[in-house]
């Protein structure tokens, strides 16, 4: 990891990452990669202050379990990371979250523990009596010594011996700086000589206060053994459970430095696709300080970068390894949320010469041995940096024309900078192969660190030479001898180059365009499915008016004014016959399947039957309708989210013990008991759980271990270490 990460310019960059832990560990995440995206995404959702800092406890457990005795530090160590969690159980989680927290279920004599120390590994007061009384003796003996101290200071047969009213601290102890010949005066014990000739002396009145406080020390340190040693002998009961917490807490840690990571300068997760493309956008390599974001297609099985020297194709490399990478580890990074990266198996970066004397090694040699490696890789992404490094252009272009194809029928990704033309123009005509160029500003006379895909890149070394001071005079010889066929082929890839990106900015330009006009068409249509609103309102308030009218003349002709009433019924029937406020209509005949609306409701016609016609609205619901009264719908179909697949809720078991009993059980109502426990730790997510069964007759033994043999989830068993029940018991892992 270490190598790759050099080649890469990632070591700060993960270095920065690592700081973030709250204890030193590999930047590898094991496990559903997925799971763990979605646990960070939820994670998100809450302010949660970061773990104290937490050393290893890796020894601490082999301790345990071969029955050691932990120092109260060690101890202290556990009770950070159970309190953690207890901290983290206050929070009200949801998802998959909860369900993980909901498997930690911490035994009530470990948390007991946690209850025996305050914020300075100390233990409180209360905890044991016999420990409080030598703290508060030890407490009165440093007063002791304190007054003790002051009152030799301040007699007056001592004060003309004193160099300073001060009291001293010399090798941890208390004492006074005095001249010589104070032994006249005073009883001490030299301890130091100062520069000045001075003595710094502990008076013998204090001595004797000193022994004290040494014994009580020592005292201290026998009734913290004690505790010490019950504590251990608990946590050996508990070893199985402190040794998945120990690993959960590893696994948080790796998610709440990744989300802080992510904070910094606003970087982005991209979990890798299964999918085939390969895309990145807006992508800023770690490494470079305000660098210019990059965008590059590598879907293509490989991805061939040509062009002027100095001018990025290195970088470009790097980068598009360096996102794989990452995405990999699952790493946060800058770069747009639209960027896409594979799933690869493993990452291979040849970019340094391997040349090597000491091992008799030449640099083309050593670019074979590590191709050589890569025919046993499948699902791999490498990157070759100046691939015809060490040997004849002409022959190296042939023989790696085939090595790269035989990679790609492995399906190994390949990245490759070059400025072997024979092997690009060898390469172009194969369709799964990208060339890209590195750009250069003809004008400036320099690099612009941007790419162009689809053709090859100049290398422009005349230019650069110059550049970098070489004179003029030599440039031009150099170019002489070049000759001109060649450099007319270096005049067509520059006019290729140029063609190139005028085709790109027309394709921009006619992509705005289109854009333009689909905008247009989509006003366009909703203008005329208003105006049918329009005249469809008209319409109803025409009829209403008739109506209106119609109800007239019945009045009229109840009056029985029969003759006047039946012209004015007449007159209203034929104003409404006169009516013509249609809709506005398609020319086009509508079909089954097309989307439609009538009246306020959109929906897909799904069959028509003479005048008649049934339509299935938005909402699921169907209509009948007359045909004439549909028109076509120019908004695109609602896409239906697809019904949820059904899932199966297994209820989390409610004891969270890594031991069973088994004693006095007949054979098979143990293995019924067995089997259930052994499912109710599965869910609990335990990859380690101890089982009774005692020695007996054996026959319980033998039904055990037969059934163990034939459990799909059992990877292995042992016998229990001697303090844990030796061959009466199994250690069984999950």
């Amino acid at each position: 990891m270490h190598d790759i990460l050099k080649k890469l310019d990632l070591t700060d960059y993960i270095e920065s990452f690592s700081t973030l832990l709250a204890r030193e560990k590999s930047i590898i995440l094991e496990g559903d990669i997925n799971l763990h995206y979605k646990l960070i995404n939820e994670l998100s959702n809450y302010d949660i202050k970061a773990p104290l800092e937490v050393e290893s406890l890796d020894r601490a457990l082999v301790h345990i379990q071969k029955q050691g005795i932990l120092k109260v530090y060690e101890i202290y160590e556990f009770v950070k990371i159970i309190n953690y969690f207890n901290y983290l159980r206050r929070f009200n989680f949801e998802g998959k979250l909860q369900e993980w927290i909901d498997k930690i279920i911490i035994p009530t004599e470990i948390n007991k523990i946690c209850d025996y120390f305050d914020s300075k590994s100390n233990l409180k007061d209360g905890v044991d009596e016999d420990y409080d009384m030598v703290k508060n003796a030890i407490s009165k003996n440093k007063e002791q010594i304190k007054q003790s101290l002051y009152k030799t200071i301040n007699s007056s047969k001592v004060r003309t011996y004193l160099v300073d009213s001060q009291v001293h601290y010399i090798n941890g102890e208390e004492c006074i700086l005095v001249r010589g010949g104070f032994n006249h005066v005073l009883k001490a014990q030299v301890l130091d000589r100062s520069n000045s000739g001075f003595f710094y002396v502990l008076p013998h009145s204090v001595a004797s206060l000193k022994q004290s406080q040494n014994d009580l020390l020592n005292k201290r340190e026998e009734i913290l053994l004690k505790v010490c040693k019950e504590i251990s002998s608990m946590f050996e009961k508990n070893l199985m459970f402190l040794k998945f917490i120990n690993k959960e807490f590893d696994r948080f840690d790796h998610y709440q430095a990744r989300l802080f990571f992510a904070k910094i300068d606003d970087k982005n997760f991209i979990l890798p696709s299964k999918k085939k493309q390969n895309k990145l956008v807006n992508f800023s390599h770690p490494a470079l300080s305000d660098a210019k974001p990059i965008s590059i297609d590598f879907t293509k099985s490989v991805v061939m970068i040509t062009g002027v020297n100095a001018g990025g194709k290195t970088m470009m490399l790097k980068s598009i390894l360096s996102a794989v990478l990452l995405s990999k580890y699952l790493l946060p990074y800058k770069a747009s949320k639209e960027t896409t990266v594979g799933t690869f198996k493993s990452i291979n970066a040849v970019l340094d010469d391997p040349q090597s004397v000491k091992n008799d090694i030449s640099t083309f040699a050593g670019r074979m041995v590590e191709f050589s490696k890569l025919f046993g890789s499948k699902m791999a992404i490498v990157g070759v940096d100046e691939i015809e490094l060490g040997t004849d252009s002409d022959e190296a272009a042939s023989l790696f024309k085939v090595i790269i194809e035989e990679l790609m029928q492995r399906d190994i990704k390949v990245i490759i900078t070059t400025h072997h033309k024979r092997l690009a123009a060898l390469m172009a005509a194969n369709d799964d192969v990208e060339l890209i160029a590195a750009l250069y500003d003809e004008e400036n006379q320099k690099p612009t660190y941007e790419f162009l895909q689809g053709t090859i890149g100049k290398s422009y070394a005349f230019e650069t030479a110059s550049r970098y001071g070489i004179p003029h005079n030599v440039v031009k010889k150099a170019k002489e001898v070049y000759g001109d066929d060649k450099d007319r082929l270096n005049e067509l890839i520059e006019r290729s180059s140029e063609l190139e990106k005028e085709y790109q900015l027309k394709i921009t330009k006619l992509d705005s365009e289109i854009n333009k006009m689909e905008r247009l068409s989509r006003n366009l249509q909703e203008q005329k499915e208003s105006l049918d609103d329009e005249i469809y309102s008209e319409k109803s308030k025409l009829h209403k008016e008739y109506k209106d009218a119609r109800d007239e003349a019945k009045k009229a002709i109840k009056a029985k004014l029969v003759k006047e009433s039946h012209q004015h019924l007449n007159i209203s029937h034929q104003k409404a016959s006169d009516i013509k406020a249609a809709k506005v209509v398609d020319a086009v005949e509508l079909k089954v399947g097309d989307r439609v609306k009538y009246r306020s409701t959109k929906g897909v016609l799904i069959s028509v039957k003479g005048k008649k016609a049934f339509i299935e609205n938005d909402m699921g619901m169907k209509v009948q309708v007359k045909l004439e009264d549909l028109q076509r719908s120019g908004n695109p179909p609602k896409i239906k989210t697809p019904p949820k697949k059904a899932t199966i809720t297994v209820q989390k078991p409610a004891s969270g013990h890594v031991k069973l009993d088994l004693h006095g059980q007949r054979a098979d109502e143990a293995i019924d008991n067995l089997d259930k426990f052994l499912s109710d730790a599965l869910l609990a997510g335990f990859d380690e759980v101890l089982v009774y069964h005692g020695i007996g007759t054996g026959k319980l033994s033998y039904a055990v271990k037969k059934f163990l043999d034939s459990h799909p989830s059992v990877q292995g068993y042992t016998d229990a270490h001697p303090s844990q029940g030796g061959f009466g018991a199994k250690v069984i892992k999950l």
